[in-house]
């Protein structure tokens, strides 16, 4: 574990990072964005006693934390909603000049959940996510008529390991954590219904959002809302994802990794990679690096280590590339200042038609 379990006292109600500078998480903000990475839209009651915070003082915090952006609860389609060929890793150069300024267009387009500027082999590093092979292509297509964009190399993922919403800060001990986990077992194989499109959209901003509050967006009964949430959420068409700014939470080296793994031993290579707890993604892709992770560390000098982890693990692995994240500008859906925090929204629409971005 990196963070250490939360014991909150007296003070559980103070300033975010009162006691350990303005651009700290102190321990009850860990414990709580823990808490919601279990439960996400666990009533504050529910939380009360693994805390030993009460209601109000937990209602108090969040809305401290959500409102300067240090944390948030997202929501977009599940894994099992994406089809192979449809969700995919996309490097792109592009003149020096240009890069900021591309970064921040590119981060406005739905289909880019996730905008990175990287030292690397390349200059920005996408993730993409789109509803169809045939919308996937055409999104790909488009960033090769962009005139600042020089080139592109797109992997296509197979295969999703681990995604960053199985990620978890560990700030809670075992026994707090207990009956807070959600259910994400349900199948994901329907189609999401334009109902179920809206209210996804709709928890993109806030999946903390009120029954009624979300009512009143879509026009639609509460009940009508609730049997929507059921579907989606326990249907396991969606992800909920309660995130914190990485550079407060102590985060302070993010990467992704190229590896290449024997083809026999790709799943085996796969697993070992979820294992190692600096590992929030990791996904088979169609490349010569057939397989991915996404790492998540303390340090720059933490990075060799993680490597000499999963070659000690897996000494048939590979790491062929690294791209080191210099400046997250939107990560899943959420629009990021240079401290991490969420200063915006742009909903995960992978539905949405490409010619429209």
């Amino acid at each position: 574990m990196h963070e250490t379990a939360a014991h909150p006292g007296p003070e559980a109600d103070r300033p975010l990072g009162a006691t350990q500078g303005a651009t700290t998480l102190d321990e009850l903000d860990l414990a709580l964005v823990n808490a919601l990475q279990l439960a996400p839209r666990a009533p504050w009651s529910q939380l009360a006693g693994p805390l030993g915070v009460d209601a109000a003082t937990l209602s108090r915090r969040w809305s401290r934390l959500r409102d300067s952006g240090a944390a948030w609860v997202t929501c977009y389609s599940a894994a099992g909603q994406v089809v192979f060929g449809s969700l995919a890793f996309v490097e792109v150069n592009c003149a020096p000049q240009a890069r900021e300024r591309l970064a921040a267009r590119l981060a406005g387009h739905p289909h880019a959940v996730s905008v990175e500027l990287v030292a690397g082999s390349c200059d920005l590093l996408l993730t993409v996510a789109a509803a169809s092979t045939r919308m996937m292509s055409e999104y790909v297509l488009s960033l090769a008529r962009d005139p600042d964009i020089t080139g592109t190399r797109t992997h296509l993922v197979q295969r999703l390991h681990q995604e960053g919403s199985q990620w978890r800060l560990d700030a809670l001990s075992r026994e707090q954590q207990r009956g807070l986990e959600h259910d994400t077992t349900g199948s994901a194989d329907r189609i999401v219904t334009p109902d179920e499109r809206a209210l996804m959209l709709a928890l993109a901003e806030d999946g903390r959002r009120p029954v009624a509050t979300l009512a009143a967006l879509l026009g639609r009964p509460e009940s009508t809302v609730r049997r929507l949430l059921a579907g989606v959420l326990g249907g396991g068409k969606a992800v909920l994802r309660c995130e914190a700014a990485h550079l407060h939470a102590g985060w302070r080296t993010t990467a992704t990794l190229w590896m290449a793994a024997p083809p026999t031993e790709l799943e085996a290579a796969a697993e070992e990679l979820t294992q190692l707890r600096d590992t929030r993604l990791s996904a088979s892709v169609a490349s010569e690096a057939n397989l991915v992770g996404v790492v998540w560390m303390h340090g720059m000098d933490d990075l060799s280590r993680y490597e000499a982890r999963v070659g000690a693990k897996f000494p048939a692995l590979r790491v062929l590339n690294r791209a080191v994240t210099l400046r997250w500008i939107k990560r899943m859906g959420r629009l990021l200042d240079g401290e991490g925090r969420s200063v915006g929204c742009v909903p995960m629409d992978v539905w949405q038609p490409v010619s429209a971005t």
